[in-house]
């Protein structure tokens, strides 16, 4: 091969993508290794450099995931350098967030074509810089009360992850791996996306709609097809709870039958199981959102401010006052 031939073979050859992984103080360890770790499985078993990734961080050279394991950062939002791929890693309490560099960072990175994703309370970061405006995303279902509270035009799923053009988002934790399935599949093959699945012993990969949470049936040990159907339509009427009676007509039964399901297979009532439901939603808005007490109420469904107060100190032992002071 004569040397200009050696040149432009080389000069041809694909580059490996570079991905930078932004990394917020107390971001969830779990869903940033889930990324992360396929990239350099990809890169192994592929024998030859197809990612490339830095970490970054907004401040300092270290940034403590929720766990308080530290991850050295390999430059700044300012240093950051070029990138093709940005991934935002965060976690806890995404409305405590307040950084306009950060924000402005992520927005030039989109303005020069980067593709931009975030996993588990990432895309919340991506959504307060304005960057998921006219895109499907998803977030953790622990943030979907304060996130759709915060952004409610944004087209939010309840999917485990969304990849929408230049935009990725993923609900966090080990589904993180099913996401990076997807997206290294884009990028080299399924051949590849394949591989990598094994290696993590991934015998069954999900698709991207498949729900985050455990069914009703797992999640309160419950077979009754009937009451199954009435927590399914409690948990969809928070905000404007239905009645004892709405609720039994729903389920073609009597009262007095609901009630026996429920005393029988949650040994609770209609009306205490449905309280502590939206009592548990009101607290997820208080620990998130900056949302006045009186709202929170209203987006619970307690007419007056007072009737919540008195139910939440009773269900959790403090006020809504309190609670939004020790988070």
């Amino acid at each position: 091969m004569a040397k200009s031939d050696a040149k432009l073979s080389n000069r041809d050859k694909p580059r490996p993508l570079r991905v930078g992984f932004l990394l917020i103080p107390g971001f969830a360890l779990m869903s940033y290794a889930s990324a992360i770790e396929p990239l350099r499985a990809a890169n192994v078993l592929a024998g030859k450099s197809l990612y490339r990734w830095r970490h970054i961080a907004i401040s300092g050279d270290a940034v403590p995931a929720s766990n308080g394991v530290r991850i050295a950062a390999d430059a700044g939002i300012a240093d950051a350098g070029r990138l093709d791929i940005i991934v935002v890693c965060a976690g806890g309490n995404p409305r405590e967030f307040d950084h306009p560099p950060t924000l402005a960072f992520l927005r030039k990175a989109a303005r020069h074509g980067v593709r931009l994703g975030g996993v588990s309370a990432g895309p919340f970061v991506l959504a307060q810089a304005g960057l998921l405006d006219g895109y499907r995303c998803t977030v953790h279902w622990e943030h979907v009360p304060a996130f759709t509270e915060t952004f409610p035009f944004l087209h939010l799923s309840r999917s485990l992850f969304e990849i929408d053009r230049d935009r990725f988002t993923c609900a966090g934790g080990i589904a993180a791996l099913d996401m990076m399935h997807a997206l290294i599949r884009i990028d080299h093959g399924a051949e590849l996306a394949s591989a990598v699945s094994d290696w993590f012993l991934q015998t069954e990969v999900r698709r991207g709609e498949a729900a985050q949470r455990l069914s009703p049936i797992e999640r309160f040990g419950v077979h009754h097809p009937k009451l199954i159907a009435t927590l399914t339509r409690m948990e969809k009427n928070i905000e404007t709870p239905l009645g004892r009676a709405k609720l039994a007509a729903l389920a073609r039964l009597s009262v007095r039958q609901l009630e026996r399901l429920f005393a029988a297979h949650l040994r609770t009532t209609i009306r205490r199981h449905y309280a502590r439901m939206r009592l548990e939603r009101a607290r997820l808005l208080l620990r998130q959102t900056t949302l006045p007490i009186a709202e929170v109420a209203v987006a619970t469904g307690f007419g007056s401010l007072a009737s919540f107060s008195r139910a939440y100190r009773q269900q959790f032992g403090l006020s809504p006052t309190r609670e939004r002071t020790m988070v």
